[in-house]
């Protein structure tokens, strides 16, 4: 069956790719700041849900779709994508004392069928101290933009400091990919 990647997202085009898996790509352009929940968990999930609903009505094949999405939580607080240069250095400089953890939504939906699933993977990412020079860098480098918590572990720039992580790194890098593989099995047809 066709697999769906319904993101625009580097990291989860990463996964896949590095995965092994052929997909295509379709992007929603659902405005996720209209989305909000005080729920750190249950707000990653809205928007993933959200980007399958608006997804659903454009597909015309058989397809297992992938929506997801992330927030980061920092010291009590979340982190999405950075709205400027400013608070992207703050996040990036908040490393250096606090672990990031991520909260990446998945929701799976087989389009013949109409079954979804969907899941929550949480980790979390310890840095190495992160130099005012790096996080320069980083922004200049403009990728960091546009992830959330202003961070890539892929990153090649970003790679070297990551001192630790606690749970799943595709997930952190944004398509947790064992979780992904099982909600698939969940809404798979036999032989699809």
């Amino acid at each position: 069956m066709n697999i769906i990647l319904g993101s625009k997202s580097s990291g989860r085009k990463y996964v896949l790719q590095q995965a092994g898996y052929v997909f295509d790509i379709m992007i929603s352009d659902i405005d996720e700041k209209a989305i909000r929940s005080d729920n750190y968990e249950e707000l990653p999930l809205l928007i993933a849900r959200a980007k399958a609903k608006a997804l659903l009505k454009k597909i015309t094949k058989p397809s297992i779709l992938i929506t997801g999405d992330g927030i980061v939580i920092c010291n009590g607080q979340m982190r999405e994508k950075p709205e400027n240069e400013e608070q992207a250095r703050r996040y990036l400089e908040s490393y250096n004392t606090y672990p990031a953890i991520t909260h990446m939504a998945i929701v799976v939906t087989n389009t013949v069928t109409g079954k979804s699933a969907e899941g929550l993977d949480i980790s979390q990412v310890y840095f190495k101290h992160l130099s005012d020079s790096l996080i320069e860098q980083l922004i200049k480098d403009g990728k960091v933009m546009q992830a959330a918590g202003a961070f890539m572990t892929e990153h090649p720039l970003m790679s070297p400091y990551i001192d630790r992580i606690i749970g799943d790194r595709t997930g952190v890098i944004g398509l947790p990919l064992k979780l992904m593989e099982e909600l698939i099995k969940r809404v798979s047809l036999p032989g699809s």
